[in-house]
């Protein structure tokens, strides 16, 4: 994990990738969670007989479901020391150019593309790339802004 002592740290390192998160795994249980949380139980996703018939061989994570791993996986590769809270803002760019396969291990890469000083701390964004292991296509690529404030 990359540790910055202080929010304005951060600034020094715009343009350039900042961490890379450790390995998370997709498995069906959570992937069968989302669905239930999410109400969106759609065959490629929970039909482990049926998807085994699909265009992906198996089960797939929801887009969403993806999405939704980017905190996991950013506070996992990097912290700001002096910030004593943070806040999702919002998302710039959001694509999933790979599909998820049930069993499957995920990472972010993360590459900070901006840092705005506000009142009280920074508005801060950062490219994550989620890596899928062993393929070249990563699975999401998104542009999430952040406020965190000291």
């Amino acid at each position: 994990m990359k540790h910055y002592a202080h929010l304005a740290d951060l600034q020094a390192d715009i343009g350039r990738e900042i961490a890379v998160s450790d390995w998370v795994t997709v498995d069906q249980d959570r992937i069968d969670r989302f669905a239930d949380a999410t109400g969106d139980h759609q065959w490629i996703h929970v039909d482990r007989e049926r998807a085994a018939q699909g265009p992906f061989g198996t089960t797939i994570a929801h887009g969403f479901l993806t999405l939704s791993l980017l905190p996991l996986l950013t506070q996992d590769a990097f912290a700001v020391d002096d910030v004593r809270m943070g806040i999702n803002y919002g998302l710039n760019r959001v694509r999933f150019p790979n599909p998820v396969r049930a069993g499957s291990r995920l990472r972010a890469r993360c590459t900070l593309i901006g840092y705005e000083p506000i009142d009280g701390g920074a508005q801060v964004t950062v490219e994550v790339t989620m890596e899928i292991e062993g393929q070249a296509k990563p699975a999401c690529v998104a542009q999430a802004v952040s406020r965190r404030f000291t």
